[in-house]
């Protein structure tokens, strides 16, 4: 699996703020000499052949429509989001970058420039998952480049021989794991550890979130939450959960190779999926947690965002609108010749054909329609509490109540840190 696969808004890939050298190879062809302003634009080394040459192109058309602007493109190998927070301390600061996990932070610091004037002319094509997590106090400071959705594979021949339903209660979900065990195949496969991201999306499927209304105080540690959770240890009470196995959740292979029936996976493992099942699968959101629940999927991806303190901010921006607002064929490009991502855009993802049928074609209803992601304010260190947890309570080794009130208040406390 590759990069563009994965650093897709995980938490567990949080870059510091460590001071650290700054490799980039510019690409300086894009330059155009008559040019009067000369952007840096970063980007993260994608393991798709043919992204870095697309980033060119792209950069090459702009300025072919507008002499006046040049791009220089660099494309950054190894931990990116750190020197990326390197460089931005700096006067070597790129104008532009891509951004996978949106901090808050950043915002708090002034290094970001709000991108409403480009954004509110399409705002309704945007899907809330993809607007929250780069708003902060009603200033949207992000462009959505794509959308990698999360969610349930199940294989439908073996459902249709247990005779289940592909789950849409948590109460189905936990019948269909104990049915779907036949010793040579588990029922659900939620991680290697046998929890990943299932705390997260019990706390959401059950109506519940990270962070109460204010989006500032943490509230996993409410009675309903405690009760989602608690649902962890349920699921491994039922015997079909699937646990151990060589590759993690993000990894197709203990779906396609017949290990599982069902498995939490990215949008990025289908078209795999497909090579190996042929018609044999389909996806469903996470179902919904009692009777105030509902179904949810976490929709990760990357952002495109702009360099407050860039002397040439207004040119920044006139390339982001052009190149993520207004050129829907690059942005399909981008998305599907390349890998397999959801175009961000509500109208472009319509007209995208790769998306018009079948499971793919349930992946944008069940992104654009139950998608959830992670709050700008919720960081590493808040997530790792949240997990080891979670773990605790699954193997039913912490009280549910007590684990998770000690855990919010260790994370309020990482919370305040942003905040002060």
């Amino acid at each position: 699996m590759n990069r563009r696969s994965f650093l897709v808004g995980s938490v567990l890939f949080a870059g510091g703020a460590a001071l650290a050298g700054c490799t980039s190879d510019p690409l300086k062809k894009n330059a155009s000499s008559g040019a009067k302003v000369t952007l840096q634009q970063w980007y993260h080394a994608y393991g798709e052949s043919g992204t870095q040459q697309a980033v060119q192109r792209y950069a090459q058309e702009f300025t072919k429509a507008n002499p006046d602007i040049a791009i220089n493109v660099s494309w950054i190998a190894g931990d990116y989001e750190t020197k990326l927070n390197s460089a931005m301390l700096t006067a070597q600061a790129p104008d532009l970058f891509e951004l996978g996990d949106f901090r808050y932070q950043n915002v708090k610091n002034g290094l970001l420039a709000p991108l409403d004037d480009v954004v509110n002319p399409v705002k309704a094509d945007f899907s809330p998952a993809a607007l929250d997590t780069v708003t902060v106090d009603g200033k949207v400071y992000g462009v959505k480049m794509i959308d990698d959705v999360m969610m349930l594979y199940y294989r439908k021949s073996a459902l249709q021989a247990a005779g289940v339903q592909p789950p849409q209660t948590f109460a189905e979900l936990l019948e269909a794991t104990r049915k779907l065990n036949t010793g040579k195949q588990k029922g659900l496969y939620v991680g290697t550890d046998g929890v990943g991201e299932a705390a997260t999306l019990l706390l959401w499927s059950s109506g519940g979130d990270f962070f109460d209304s204010s989006g500032k105080k943490v509230a996993f540690a409410s009675p309903e939450a405690i009760a989602a959770i608690g649902g962890l240890k349920q699921l491994h009470d039922t015997g079909g959960l699937l646990q151990g196995y060589p590759t993690d959740w993000s990894d197709p292979g203990a779906f396609a190779n017949g290990a599982t029936a069902m498995q939490w996976g990215g949008l990025w493992s289908l078209p795999d999926i497909k090579k190996a099942l042929g018609e044999d699968f389909g996806v469903v959101a996470w179902p919904k947690f009692g009777d105030a629940g509902k179904q949810v999927a976490r929709v990760g991806g990357w952002y495109q965002l702009a360099n407050a303190k860039s002397q040439n901010v207004a040119a920044a921006l006139k390339y982001i609108d052009w190149l993520w607002i207004k050129n829907a064929d690059l942005q399909k490009d981008w998305c599907v010749k390349y890998g397999f991502h959801i175009p961000a855009r509500k109208p472009v993802a319509a007209r995208t054909t790769e998306f018009s049928s079948g499971p793919a074609k349930d992946a944008v209803t069940i992104s654009q329609q139950f998608g959830k992601s992670y709050s700008g304010l919720w960081n590493k260190a808040s997530a790792t509490l949240f997990l080891q947890a979670a773990t605790k309570i699954a193997n039913g080794k912490a009280d549910p109540a007590a684990e998770l009130a000690d855990a919010a208040k260790k994370a309020q406390a990482e919370v305040d840190k942003q905040l002060a």
